[in-house]
């Protein structure tokens, strides 16, 4: 099957970071690219690029359904959906306000079970179609403060891994997409949790700090961080290959953690975030 069989892409969360770069290098490789965000207004370099621009907000179900639409009314099927939209809020599992948690798991979870629903039939009508969700390492280990944010990715993992038996008969393709530290938007909302920000009585604030100033070291670590860009070569690689990879997890850091939380067990993962943090 020809790499542009899986065209139309219809990106989510093409604002900052992964989607953004992921929009622009499919577009680079001659795809036909609808970018979206709940403000179009700022995707305006990207429809300068050839991309087609809607918006789309995956909290709203009017929103997606819309979009949905506009790609299949001028195509009758998406061929890929790259469900990148989420965000990251970080705290104490006692500290955290639920309705920020609750809010959270919209976007990175229902929402993207959702634009699922909406795409898969016209992909099953048609008889082929890909689905790449974007996780995270997080997906598959998990560090303090991050507690929340790690749920959402290790939920994202389960339903890909349910979906991706459920629709192969149909001829869609399930892949989940997992990336290291990434230098984006991301670090920044992580730095703008509630669950973070300063409460000097908290019996977490040195944990907070330490957290902290350990985040800053890895997304400041050439050797640790990736780019946009390079996950977005990746996000390529799944779009267009033939038989794609069930997951595709990157960096070598990356790669090195899952194992190392895997094959190690909890207590020496316990011990060893203990000892990166200070703690």
């Amino acid at each position: 099957m020809a790499p542009r069989d899986h065209d139309p892409v219809l990106i989510t969360g093409c604002s900052t970071g992964i989607g953004r770069a992921t929009a622009s290098a499919l577009l680079d490789a001659g795809h036909t690219v609808w970018a979206t965000a709940r403000r179009p207004d700022t995707l305006s370099d990207l429809k300068a690029l050839g991309a087609h621009v809607t918006a789309l907000d995956v909290t709203d179900e009017e929103s997606m359904h819309s979009a949905v639409a506009e790609v299949e009314g001028a195509h009758g099927a998406v061929g890929t959906l790259v469900n990148n939209a989420g965000y990251g809020e970080y705290g104490a599992v006692e500290e955290v306000d639920l309705d920020k948690v609750r809010a959270m798991f919209e976007t990175n979870v229902f929402g993207l079970a959702r634009m699922c629903q909406l795409v898969l039939p016209a992909m099953r009508e048609r008889g082929r179609g890909r689905i790449v969700n974007i996780s995270s390492m997080g997906g598959r280990m998990t560090f303090p403060l991050g507690g929340y944010y790690h749920a959402t990715k290790y939920a994202v993992e389960a339903i890909s891994d349910a979906l991706r038996v459920e629709v192969m008969p149909f001829g869609v393709r399930v892949v989940v997409v997992e990336p290291g530290v990434t230098r984006s938007a991301f670090e920044e909302t992580i730095g703008g949790s509630h669950g973070l920000a300063a409460h000097d009585d908290s019996p977490y604030a040195a944990m907070r700090a330490a957290v902290t100033a350990s985040n800053a070291d890895a997304y400041g670590n050439q050797r640790v961080a990736t780019s946009s860009d390079s996950v977005a070569t990746v996000i390529v690689r799944a779009v267009e290959a033939d038989r794609p990879r069930t997951r595709y997890l990157l960096t070598p850091a990356a790669r090195a953690m899952v194992t190392t939380r895997t094959v190690g067990g909890d207590r020496l993962w316990d011990a060893l975030v203990r000892r990166q943090i200070g703690l």
